[in-house]
């Protein structure tokens, strides 16, 4: 086993050269991008609050260091930006600390 970390390269032909750093950066933000996909799939698809709360928090986060990324185009990364606040705002919706029952839900089962 080698004692070296194995993305580690010294080398200027390594695998985190600088000619290389930006294409790899590159595929991270893409890779990011489309994980952040896949979670919006699986929040239309969760009804409980609970799970909507935490994979919207989870995008909103996605989308936010996607906004910061200098591999995307300006204009994309304030579209990224405006969907950060967006899917934020949507966090809160379903935040469990919140006090207004989305529906009416259970709070009017309740005894007064």
């Amino acid at each position: 086993m080698s004692s070296s970390a194995p993305f580690v390269s010294s080398r200027p032909d390594g695998p985190l050269a600088p000619s290389r750093g930006a294409a790899v950066l590159a595929d991270a933000c893409r890779a990011l991008w489309l994980a952040t996909l896949g979670l919006m799939t699986a929040y239309m698809h969760t009804p409980a609050p609970a799970h909507r709360w935490l994979l919207a928090r989870r995008i909103a986060g996605n989308l936010e260091t996607l906004s910061q990324q200098e591999c995307f185009a300006g204009d994309c990364r304030r579209k990224f930006g405006r969907l950060a606040h967006r899917w934020q705002r949507r966090a809160v919706e379903f935040a469990p600390d919140r006090h207004t029952p989305h529906g009416g839900g259970r709070g009017r089962l309740l005894p007064i």
